[in-house]
C-alpha cells in the first residue's frame, strides 16, 4: 500500500464526537478480558466479539480462540457469545454440550430479542428491518423461527406478505442508518396502518449519536474518513451518511489504509470511528495526517454519552 508522503500542505481535521467505542462494545471486550484473566487461555468466542479486526487480533494474542460455530468448541469449555447475540437454538446446543457460557450480548440487542418474543406471542407477524447475514440479524430471526421475516429496504417492505395485515409488528437491527430505516418503516405503515413497533427506537443510542455527529461535520469537510472494519454495520452506515451529504467518505481499517489520492484536494478532513473501533486507531490516523504538513485539529461534539453497562457480578474485578 502506498505510503503517505509529506506535502507541506496545511490541513484541518474536524473530529466528530461521539466516536469510537460504545458501552455495549466496551462491556463485551471487558468480558472476554476478565474471562482470560480469571480462567486463563484458551477461551473460545463464538463469532467476532465485536466487528473489528484489531480488537479480535488483540484478544487472539492473549489466548482467545474465535470460532464460527459451537462445533469447533471442545465439550465442557468456556465459550463467550458475542455482543451481537445468538438464537435460542445456540444456547440449547451450548447446554447440551455442557459448555460454560459467558453471554456478552449487548443489552440493547437483548431488548430487541425480548420485543420479538413478545410480539410473536400475541400472534403478530414480526418484520425485522436489517441486513441479511449480519450476526445480530441471525440471532434475532432465530428468536421465533418462521414467525419473523427480514425486510432489508423499502422495496421489500412494499412486497412482503403477511398472514393478517391487522397483526403486524416491526423491529430493527440496532446498527442501521436512522434516515433510511425511517423510509422503510413509512413504507410498512402505508401498507399496514395498524403496524406496531417498539416504544423506544431499536437503533441504539451510539449508532444514532455517531450518525448525527457525522451529519453535523460533513458539509464543512472535503473528505470524511471513518475508522472501522468492513464487516462493521455501524461503521459502514457512517460512510453512507456522509456520502448522502455530498461529501466523499471512505472506511479505513487504520491509518495504513488511507490512499494518498484521497487527500490531494482535501484541506478539511472529517474523522470519526464506528462504535466497535478502538480510540487509539483514531489517534494514529490523526498522527499520520499530521505527518503530511501543518495540521489543525478541532472537535465538533453533538452529544454527550453517559451510558455504561456493568459486567456480570462473577466477572467484576476485585475491589
Amino acid at each position: 500500500m502506498e505510503a503517505l508522503v509529506p506535502d507541506g500542505i496545511a490541513r484541518t481535521v474536524v473530529m466528530a464526537a461521539p466516536r469510537s467505542f460504545c458501552a455495549g462494545v466496551e462491556r463485551a471486550i471487558d468480558m472476554v478480558d476478565q474471562v482470560l484473566r480469571q480462567r486463563g487461555a484458551p477461551v473460545y468466542v463464538r463469532r467476532q466479539i465485536v466487528h473489528n479486526a484489531h480488537v479480535v487480533a488483540g484478544l487472539q494474542d492473549r489466548g482467545a480462540i474465535f470460532v464460527d460455530e459451537l462445533d469447533d468448541v471442545p465439550d465442557g469449555s468456556t465459550v463467550v457469545f458475542s455482543a451481537h447475540g445468538v438464537a435460542p437454538a445456540v444456547r440449547t446446543e451450548a447446554g447440551r454440550r455442557d459448555l460454560d457460557v459467558v453471554d456478552a450480548t449487548c443489552p440493547l440487542v437483548t431488548k430487541v430479542h425480548s420485543e420479538a418474543r413478545r410480539y410473536a406471542a400475541r400472534g403478530d407477524t414480526v418484520l425485522l428491518i436489517g441486513h441479511d447475514g449480519h450476526d445480530e440479524v441471525e440471532g434475532t430471526l432465530g428468536q421465533i423461527p418462521g414467525q419473523i421475516r427480514l425486510v432489508q429496504d423499502a422495496a421489500e417492505a412494499r412486497a412482503v406478505a403477511v398472514a393478517d395485515p391487522g397483526r403486524v409488528s416491526y423491529l430493527t437491527q440496532t446498527t442501521l442508518a436512522a434516515d433510511e430505516t425511517s423510509t422503510v418503516i413509512d413504507a410498512l405503515r402505508d401498507r399496514f396502518p395498524r403496524l406496531a413497533g417498539p416504544d423506544t427506537d431499536d437503533i441504539c443510542y451510539a449508532t444514532t449519536n455517531r450518525q448525527e455527529a457525522v451529519t453535523a461535520i460533513a458539509d464543512r469537510c472535503d473528505l470524511v474518513l471513518v475508522v472501522g472494519s468492513a464487516n462493521s454495520s455501524n461503521s459502514q452506515r457512517l460512510v453512507e451518511v456522509a456520502a448522502r451529504r455530498g461529501t466523499p467518505a471512505h472506511l479505513v481499517e487504520d491509518a495504513s489504509r488511507v490512499r494518498p489520492e484521497w487527500l490531494v484536494n482535501a484541506r478539511t478532513i472529517g474523522v470519526t470511528a464506528g462504535a466497535s473501533a478502538p480510540p487509539h486507531l483514531v489517534d494514529e490516523l490523526v498522527t499520520a495526517l499530521a505527518g503530511l504538513g501543518p495540521l489543525t485539529v478541532t472537535e465538533h461534539r453533538t452529544s454527550e454519552e453517559t451510558i455504561t453497562f456493568v459486567l456480570p457480578p462473577a466477572l467484576r474485578p476485585a475491589p
